[in-house]
């Protein structure tokens, strides 16, 4: 399994891509299979394009959703007041 950081904005961990991928261990990170290692782009740049690879790159690269983490929500203080 390879693994490849978001930072570096290729097909691999855009929206777009429709090859086989899961988030990585690492934060902002996605691993993926090098002997599968090959998705349509989906709308994207090169829309229409079969076979893009996960160093591939466009002007319309869109951070996967997978990637993208909620905020946790802000820490109540009435919560705090109520700890024994």
């Amino acid at each position: 399994m390879a693994n490849q950081s978001a930072d570096r904005r290729r097909c691999l961990s855009c929206q777009h891509w429709g090859g086989e991928r899961r988030v990585g261990a690492e934060p902002n990170t996605v691993d993926y299979d090098e002997d599968n290692d090959r998705g349509d782009c989906n709308d994207g740049g090169w829309h229409g394009s079969s076979r893009r690879g996960p160093r591939n790159a466009c002007g319309h690269w869109i951070v996967w959703v997978a990637l993208e983490t909620p905020e946790p929500p802000p820490d109540d203080p009435a919560d705090k007041a109520s700890a024994p």
